[in-house]
């Protein structure tokens, strides 16, 4: 039987603990109240290691038989424990988060083997596993403060999808990362806020449902900038299964998704596609951190 702990590191932090690719017990979440969307923000790397740690502890009571791995996804780009870049966490930028998560454990009498994934690398493996797709592409769309694009089976790369660029206009410049004309320029809930400084993203898409000309007319960039990003990923490794999940999935419409996408991808080959929303869990992404680090294990 194998086992793992899963800890997932977003807008909050959710843990669980894992038994044969399935959740068991309780799951973890720090802090209690679902509605802050970005309490992660002000507080420092250091004790996001801490709180990570006794998150883990918590799945460990004395007693409690060993797992095989422990595995954290956070979003950036990360690569061989390191966070290499992280906009929307930006305290975490350049952490060894393996390593300080291993010694802060260790100090515990904690040595179980720890690997770091991107958060929606994690989501996807969590859908491989659960919709029994272990040996297909996947790939994973997270809605949010940030755009993730998660894939499964991992193979090395950066696949920072929400930072790909989907329009040449030069105004642009509301990703996090500073970059211009960037997916999550448009699509992103802090981008979207600096946009409408008179609106709620919430607002925004309200309104045009009501037939609001502005409003109408960005919900429609908002599709065609994701279908952009989809149809860039179906021309370079083909179709396959699309998901789409995150704190603002609610705001995504797949028949004018699945339009745009049509008038962009002709290719018969590459016409096999499929879309589907998940509804936002933590279970996902939890289930999906273990199994990575089970299976770094083995590489």
């Amino acid at each position: 039987m194998t086992k793992a702990i899963g800890v997932v590191m977003t807008g909050h932090i959710s843990a669980g603990r894992l038994e044969d690719h399935h959740l068991t017990g309780n799951l973890l979440r720090f802090p209690i109240d679902t509605g802050k969307l970005d309490a992660l923000a002000a507080i420092p790397g250091s004790e996001l290691v801490q709180i990570l740690a006794a998150h883990v502890i918590q799945l460990l009571p004395p007693g409690a038989l060993p797992v095989d791995a422990i595995g954290v996804a956070v979003p950036g780009v990360v690569r061989h424990g390191v966070v290499e870049e992280s906009p929307n966490l930006p305290q975490i930028k350049g952490m060894r988060l393996a390593d300080e998560l291993t010694k802060v454990l260790a100090a515990k009498g904690i040595s179980t083997p720890v690997h770091v994934a991107n958060d929606a690398d994690a989501i996807a493996a969590g859908v491989a596993v659960s919709r029994g797709h272990i040996d297909q592409l996947i790939r994973v769309w997270t809605i949010g403060n940030g755009i993730g694009y998660g894939r499964w089976p991992y193979v090395e790369g950066v696949w920072e999808g929400g930072h790909i660029t989907v329009t040449l206009d030069p105004k642009e410049r509301f990703c996090a990362c500073g970059g211009v004309g960037h997916l999550e320029s448009i699509m992103g809930y802090r981008a979207m806020r600096m946009r409408f400084l008179d609106l709620e993203p919430e607002e925004v898409f309200a309104l045009a449902k009501k037939g609001d000309a502005r409003c109408r007319e960005f919900v429609d960039l908002w599709h065609r900038a994701l279908a952009a990003a989809t149809a860039s990923f179906i021309h370079i490794a083909g179709p396959g299964r699309f998901y789409f999940t995150g704190h603002n999935v609610g705001f995504l419409e797949l028949p004018t998704l699945r339009d745009h996408l049509e008038t962009m991808v002709k290719m018969s080959p590459l016409l096999s596609y499929s879309l589907e929303i998940l509804p936002p869990d933590d279970q996902t992404a939890l289930l999906g951190a273990g199994i990575s680090a089970l299976r770094a294990l083995k590489w």
